[in-house]
């Protein structure tokens, strides 16, 4: 090996006093602060469950980032004084432990740090000789044991399941017209079809548009009455596109659905993909993460053959965003997917721009943080078990949660929770209220707004209802026990304000 040399101090007296840079003149001042943001953080996570489930930002706050742009500098003790007056209080509060909105993850004081940590470093990557592309590579490859994904297979960390998801279309859209890159979608001459549920989520529909194909050529399938994908609708649908000229090109199946947490049967949507000679992607965002319970092997059988996963850490494995992943069966499909060799990208026998392949070859970015190192200390940290427990844990406060709708006659279950989703709404059969659709949404604005509990919603077959969506690990059962109370509580005062 060359022999490392000191680099010996070049700057004048003159050039250092002249030039400057964006470190601090006072480092320990600055080492004081940090501390001090710590452990302001610490505190707040610890005592999370004594605040409101969420306060709406008040108007002063929201005045006061309508500021005009800073030209001066201001002492870093002022800014972080507003932060902590003017946007900490007003957060999100996915973080709090009757937070059940959407499909969002609590995050965790040690993702907190390793942010901080991968910050410090602050690499790119994309490229290089560097070990934190190492890291990233290890983290796929743990990726790939947990799901049952081959070990030649690839992959590659994303800001989240959109992403992921749309970069597995294009890696199907450009394995099925192979000079895709060059032509663009004219290569073919005829439509290509996406298959999907109704249940779908969305971003798979956005994903068809960016990709080319136009969101009418999206297929929404019917569901059954347990909202999973509907066979021989499907069926009837390839067959129709095929005769009337169409290219079936591609089914997604759902690891579960957004709505309800419905897992499709994978199995048989593999064997459709393969008969038909289509791509099978599943989209896994967070109901692929049960796969690391034995129990689930049955509900998920068939995820381990897809062409393509998606799916999210920072939803069901509780860590902080951004982190998901897209794992693709075919590494060679993958690069050749992204890959476009650029002169001042090249890579090198030896130097910074030796190492591992190029990130910047299986994906979009050429930009990328270091997401992967909140992954990577989480999984050595907790270990596999650790996220066994948790998540069975959830699954059992859903189904006490269900106990608790079902065992309330003015409480009614709205569709099967078999996953981590409870879908229910307010019923009292009162004739003073008609509109339950309103009812209901008036209830779940003022849980919002009386910080009782976050709770989202979705409408089932025309039925507005409270959608519970469980991947918090701050939850215990008494906090479903004020949920409930608070529906019922909240219900009446509604019916007796219209009498």
């Amino acid at each position: 090996m060359p022999a490392l040399h000191k680099i010996e101090e070049m700057q004048t007296p003159a050039a250092i006093a002249t030039e400057t840079s964006l470190d601090p003149k006072d480092w320990k001042e600055l080492k004081n602060l940090a501390h001090e943001m710590v452990d302001d953080m610490f505190a707040y996570l610890e005592d999370i469950r004594k605040e409101p489930a969420w306060r709406a930002p008040s108007l002063f706050a929201k005045e006061k980032l309508r500021e005009p742009l800073p030209v001066k500098s201001t002492a870093a003790e002022e800014v972080y004084q507003e932060f902590k007056e003017n946007i900490l209080p007003f957060n999100l509060n996915n973080i709090h432990p009757r937070f059940w909105a959407w499909v969002q993850g609590g995050g965790t004081p040690l993702g907190m740090i390793a942010d901080m940590l991968a910050s410090g470093m602050n690499p790119n990557m994309a490229i290089g000789n560097h070990i934190p592309m190492y890291v990233e590579l290890q983290v796929i490859d743990w990726c790939k044991q947990i799901f049952g994904f081959p070990a030649e297979a690839s992959g590659i960390i994303q800001s989240g399941a959109s992403m992921a998801n749309i970069t597995a279309l294009i890696v199907a859209r450009n394995t099925f017209l192979d000079n895709c890159k060059q032509r663009g979608l004219t290569a073919l001459g005829k439509q290509l079809i996406v298959y999907g549920s109704e249940e779908t989520h969305n971003c798979l529909l956005k994903a068809v548009e960016v990709i080319g194909l136009g969101s009418e050529h999206f297929r929404k399938i019917k569901v059954n009455d347990d909202y999973t994908i509907n066979i021989k609708s499907l069926l009837e649908q390839i067959e129709a596109d095929k005769i009337n000229g169409f290219v079936p090109f591609c089914i997604v199946g759902n690891a579960g659905t957004v709505n309800t947490g419905a897992i499709d049967d994978l199995s048989l949507l593999t064997a459709i993909a393969k008969k038909e000679k289509m791509w099978f992607h599943v989209d896994g965002a967070f109901g692929a993460i049960p796969k690391i319970l034995p129990e689930f092997e049955k509900q998920l059988k068939g995820l381990e053959d897809a062409d393509s996963l998606s799916f999210d850490f920072h939803k069901w494995m509780y860590m902080n965003y951004e982190a998901a992943c897209v794992l693709i069966r075919n590494k060679t499909a993958h690069k050749k997917a992204f890959s476009t060799p650029v002169n001042y990208l090249m890579q090198h026998d030896r130097g910074l721009s030796s190492g591992p392949e190029s990130f910047s070859d299986y994906g979009m970015e050429l930009s990328r943080g270091f997401k992967s190192l909140k992954i990577w200390m989480s999984l050595k940290t907790y270990g596999l078990d650790k996220y066994r427990e948790l998540v069975r844990q959830n699954l059992e406060q859903v189904k006490y949660l269900v106990e608790l709708i079902d065992e309330n006659k003015e409480l009614e279950l709205m569709a099967p929770a078999e996953l981590n989703i409870a879908c229910f709404r307010f019923n009292p059969f009162s004739k003073h209220h008609k509109d339950l659709n309103s009812l209901n949404k008036e209830i779940l604005m003022r849980l919002h707004e009386q910080g009782i509990a976050t709770p989202s919603y979705t409408i089932l077959k025309g039925n507005y209802v409270i959608r519970v969506a469980h991947t918090n690990h701050r939850t215990r059962k008494e906090d479903f026990d004020i949920l409930i109370n608070g529906v019922i509580r909240l219900g009446h005062a509604i019916i007796n304000e219209d009498v």
